[in-house]
């Protein structure tokens, strides 16, 4: 995958943990599965700008700290 999709992963990753938000938290939130939120830490995927926001949004950070 991509060097902008393994950034992304390592970003949600890393802001996910430093809140204490589990990758359950996350899937409960925004109503996605588990599998598809790990494939995205793990720069497996490549979401969507729209599901990139959706996560910004559940984690309170704006879109540019998850793709920095």
């Amino acid at each position: 995958m991509s060097n902008e999709a393994q950034k992304l992963g390592r970003n949600l990753k890393r802001i996910r943990t430093e809140k204490g938000i589990s990758q359950g938290d996350i899937v409960r939130s925004l109503g996605m599965d588990r599998a598809f939120v790990s494939n995205i830490e793990n720069g497996k995927t490549n979401p969507t700008l729209a599901t990139i926001a959706k996560i910004a949004k559940a984690l309170g950070v704006k879109i540019e700290e998850l793709i920095k």
